[in-house]
């Protein structure tokens, strides 16, 4: 059987999630996150499109965990991210950690921004 190495480029990919936090690159983070090529940075939830909107121009798409159950985002935030030119796929948190991972893996310019499960 023949291994291929994963090679994550500058992001990191989550190693795991608990009640309140995750774990990215071996280091626990408490609370939300947005976490892409520039690393792992505090997500101030569905309130904070600031911090999302600095992706602008580096990714193409950004997957949306809404803690344990899936949640519609607010227009607000689907429109101005959406305005920004950034798609948006909104799913659970830990769905969204596992997809971010397989496509992250694959090479692809995504991001992640979740609520703690």
């Amino acid at each position: 059987m023949r291994l291929k190495e994963i090679n994550y480029s500058d992001a990191a990919p989550v190693d795991g999630y608990g009640p309140g936090f995750f774990r990215i690159g071996g280091k626990p983070h408490q609370g939300a996150i947005c976490l892409s090529a520039r690393g792992p940075e505090p997500w101030g939830g569905l309130d904070d499109a600031e911090t999302l909107t600095r992706l602008q121009g580096q990714v193409d798409v950004l997957f949306v965990g809404t803690g344990a159950d899936i949640a519609h985002l607010p227009a607000s935030l689907r429109d101005t991210l959406e305005g920004a030119g950034i798609g948006v796929e909104v799913m659970n948190s830990p769905s969204a950690c596992r997809t971010y991972n397989v496509l992250l893996a694959e090479g692809r310019r995504v991001a992640l921004a979740v609520l703690p499960v």
